[in-house]
């Protein structure tokens, strides 16, 4: 079989295609046949060494996090799932439900663990969950990570109410998910981008409010004028330093920011007193367990919401993928099939 492997000094351009014998599942492992691959910002951190760099864990990495595939083989003691069960690889590995704790977190796909990268792949049963059948094999390999922050920042972690102000910041992957997950709870959004068209098809995924960052850095004000000077309920905070501080000026009193990207890079910093002022709650977030995976799901067959992939390239062609990724061209996800 084949798989994508990643060597030193790291790039895209170390991407290779590599044979490798068929693997067998162990006790507790299923063997999955890969149907697709999702990319996400980290795997491009990812390939280009971030991870590996003073990690003390050097050589080759199996790329990628996400992905959808069909059981091909069971070891002993599986009882989750059978041969033929079509299934998403879960992001952490080991965080079934609870709290995330330091082991929970170090058990992500791609790195530490070998990636979904692979024609075929071995997981723990704890690894993997059933899918919604409506859904094509594309879609749900962009569930795992980008659904599954969107889906925590929203549900788990902040208190909303119908009719609360949600900001998503740009138009990838998370905050697309957060644009339709926000707009099937009857929450209001607020979307920006640096593209007119983007936000075109923001509106069209359901987006009450657009701005347009490029022509407008100071989006708060927008913010603050949408709201009739009251500021938003919740912001998608995927910019990091470079954007924090307009999240800081556009939240309301008491109001929540989800920390889940760092895409925007330097910049800016936390101001203290903003955060005193305004009561205003921060929380840093990483995908979710497996627990907040299946409930997401019930959602997404309850609503009928379509994840939006908006380009797909063969897995021999990954390095052409994470260039798209890096140019910033896609709006939603960009997806690898085996």
């Amino acid at each position: 079989m084949h798989a994508l492997e990643v060597t030193a000094p790291w790039g895209a351009e170390q991407i290779a295609v590599v044979e490798r014998d068929d693997p067998t599942p162990g006790h507790g492992q299923v063997l999955v046949r890969m149907k697709a691959v999702s990319l996400n910002y980290r795997d491009l951190l990812m390939i280009n060494g971030m991870y590996s760099r003073g990690s003390g864990q050097a050589g080759t990495i199996t790329p990628f996090s996400d992905g959808c595939g069909v059981v091909e083989a069971v070891g002993p003691g599986v009882t989750r799932v059978a041969v033929g069960d079509r299934i998403a690889t879960l992001f952490f590995q080991n965080w079934q439900s609870g709290r995330p704790t330091l082991e929970k977190l170090s058990s992500s796909l791609g790195f530490p663990i070998p990636g979904a990268g692979a024609e075929l792949q071995l997981f723990s049963q704890e690894g993997v969950s059933k899918v919604p059948a409506y859904l094509t094999d594309q879609q749900v390999a962009t569930l795992p990570c980008a659904a599954l922050t969107a889906w925590r920042g929203l549900f788990e972690d902040a208190r909303l109410e119908p009719g609360d102000t949600v900001v998503l910041q740009g138009t990838g992957g998370v905050s697309i998910f957060g644009l339709q997950f926000a707009h099937a709870a009857g929450y209001r959004t607020f979307i920006t981008s640096s593209s007119d068209e983007k936000l075109a098809r923001a509106k069209a995924l359901g987006a009450d409010h657009l701005h347009n960052y490029r022509t407008d850095p100071e989006w708060a004000k927008a913010v603050r004028a949408t709201t009739g000077g009251v500021g938003a309920d919740f912001i998608m905070e995927v910019g990091g330093a470079g954007t924090i501080h307009q999240s800081l000026r556009a939240i309301r009193i008491n109001g929540h920011i989800a920390i889940i990207g760092v895409v925007a890079g330097a910049g800016e910093g936390v101001n203290p007193g903003a955060l005193i002022s305004n009561s205003a709650r921060l929380q840093g977030l990483s995908v979710g367990s497996r627990e907040m995976f299946e409930a997401m799901c019930r959602a997404l067959e309850l609503h009928r919401i379509s994840p939006v992939v908006d380009k797909v390239f063969p897995f021999t062609e990954a390095a052409a993928a994470f260039a798209a990724m890096a140019a910033g061209e896609h709006f939603g996800k960009i997806v690898l099939t085996f």
